[in-house]
C-alpha cells in the first residue's frame, strides 16, 4: 500500500487535503453565535457565494453585537440616571423628569393648554391678601386691578363675601377653564366632570376633608368666579381702563343625597363673561401643559413661565429689563429688591433646568432674553414672526 509521506513545513498540503480556501465547519462559525446567521453560513456552504456570505454574516453578527452592547450601556446609564434622580429633592427630581420628556417628545395637541395672555403679563397674588378686598399689579405702563366679590351659598341662598383669588391653584384653574374654552369653542365651561382629572395631572392627590385638594381648588374657583378685574393701559399719552370680569356665570347644583363627595360642593358649569371669552380666542397664550406641571407648587414659577413663554413668541430682538422692572413684575410680595433678586435667580434658574437651551440670562444689571428657534420656545410663536425669523436667517 502506498504510503503518503505529511507535507513538510511551508510546503502545500498534498493527496487528500481539501483543495477549496472553504473553511471548516467550526472555522466558518467563529464569531458568528446567532442561530439564523449559522444558518445562513450552512446553507451556503459548498457555493460559489460561501466566501461573500460568510462575510457578510461575521459583519451582520458584528453589528449586531455593537447594538446589543449600546443597548445595555443605554440600560446602564439610565439606571445610573434614575439612582441619581431618586437622590434629589422631590421638586427637583419633577423638573428634571419633566426636562427629560420635552427634551425627548415634542409636544403633541393635547399637551397644549390656553390661557389670556393678558394674564401671562399680570398675575394674581402669590399669598392670600389678608384684610383687603382688591389689590393691583403693574407690568410696565399697565396694571391689573383685582376686585373681590360675592357668591350665592347653594345650601343657604345667601350672597357670601369671597376672598381674593391667589397662589398655584387659582393660576391652574384659570389656565384649565382657558384651555377648555379654547378647545369647545364656548364660553359656558362643564366644571365638575373633568375637574378632578385636571387635579391629577397636575401632581396633586385628589382628596377630600377640611385640608384636601378639592377643597382647596373649590375655595380659588369661588375667589375666581366671584372677582372682577380692570386693566389700565397708559402709552404716555393716552389712558385707557379696561373692566373685564372673567366670568358672568357660576351655576352650582345640590347634590344627591347618594353622591359620595354629598359634602363637596362642585360648580357644574362657568360661563365666561362674553368680551373675556372673545378677547380669550384671539389672544390665547399656548402653554406646554407638562412645564406647568413642573411648576404647579409655585405661583411665581407659573407666573416666570407664562411671562417668558409670552415675551420670547413675539420677540425679534433682544430684550432687556432691569432689576427694578423684574421687581415690580415679580417681586411684589417680597420685603426688599435684595431678597427678591436672591430667590428671582433661583426660580430662573429651576426654568432654565426645565428648558436647558433658554436663551435667557441674569446678570448685575437685570435679564437679557434673546431671540429664540422656534423649537426652543416654551410656546410656538405666531406663524408671522416665524415666517419673518425664516426669512431674516436666509
Amino acid at each position: 500500500m502506498e504510503m503518503t509521506n505529511p507535507p513538510q513545513p511551508g510546503q502545500e498540503p498534498t493527496g487528500q487535503e481539501p483543495t477549496s480556501q472553504e473553511p471548516t465547519s467550526q472555522e466558518s462559525v467563529e464569531g458568528v453565535r446567532d442561530a439564523d446567521l449559522i444558518e445562513i453560513v450552512e446553507k451556503a456552504r459548498g457555493s460559489v457565494a460561501y466566501k461573500a456570505t460568510l462575510a457578510f454574516v461575521r459583519a451582520s453578527q458584528a453589528k449586531r453585537d455593537a447594538e446589543m452592547e449600546a443597548r445595555e450601556k443605554l440600560v446602564v446609564l439610565k439606571a445610573e440616571a434614575e439612582a441619581e434622580r431618586a437622590r434629589l429633592p422631590r421638586n427637583a427630581r419633577r423638573r428634571d423628569m419633566v426636562r427629560e420628556v420635552i427634551e425627548n417628545e415634542p409636544a403633541a395637541p393635547e399637551n397644549i393648554q390656553h390661557i389670556h395672555s393678558v394674564l401671562a403679563l399680570c398675575g394674581l397674588p402669590y399669598r392670600e391678601p389678608k384684610g383687603v378686598t382688591n389689590v393691583s399689579r403693574e407690568y410696565g405702563r399697565n396694571t391689573l386691578a383685582i376686585n373681590a366679590g360675592r357668591l350665592i351659598n347653594p345650601t343657604t341662598g345667601e350672597m357670601e363675601m369671597q376672598g381674593l383669588p391667589y397662589g398655584p391653584k387659582a393660576r391652574l384653574l384659570l389656565l384649565h377653564l382657558c384651555t377648555e374654552a379654547v378647545r369647545q369653542r364656548s364660553p359656558k365651561v362643564e366644571v365638575a366632570q373633568s375637574m378632578s382629572g385636571f387635579i391629577r395631572d397636575m401632581g396633586f392627590p385628589v382628596t377630600g376633608g377640611e385640608r384636601g385638594t378639592l377643597k382647596q381648588f373649590k375655595e380659588q374657583l369661588n375667589r375666581l368666579a366671584a372677582c372682577s378685574m380692570q386693566i389700565g393701559l397708559w402709552d404716555g399719552t393716552r389712558a385707557s381702563t379696561l373692566n373685564v370680569p372673567p366670568f358672568r356665570q357660576m351655576d352650582v347644583w345640590l347634590p344627591l343625597h347618594n353622591h359620595p363627595d354629598q359634602g363637596l360642593l362642585w360648580s357644574s358649569t362657568i360661563t365666561f363673561h362674553r368680551e373675556f371669552y372673545d378677547n380669550l380666542i384671539q389672544h390665547a397664550l399656548p402653554v406646554d401643559i407638562r412645564a406647568a406641571r413642573a411648576f404647579a407648587g409655585s405661583a411665581r414659577k407659573l407666573d416666570l413661565l407664562f411671562w417668558v413663554g409670552y415675551r420670547l413668541s413675539r420677540l425679534e430682538r433682544p430684550l432687556r429689563l432691569t432689576w427694578d422692572n423684574l421687581y415690580k413684575q415679580f417681586g411684589s410680595e417680597n420685603g426688599s429688591i435684595r431678597s427678591f433678586r436672591q430667590e428671582f435667580r433661583k426660580d430662573v434658574a429651576h426654568l432654565t433646568e426645565v428648558f436647558p437651551r433658554l436663551r435667557l440670562t441674569l446678570d448685575d444689571g437685570g435679564m437679557q432674553l434673546l431671540p429664540s428657534d422656534p423649537k426652543d420656545l416654551l410656546v410656538p410663536p405666531k406663524a408671522v414672526l416665524a415666517n419673518k425669523r425664516a426669512r431674516a436667517k436666509a
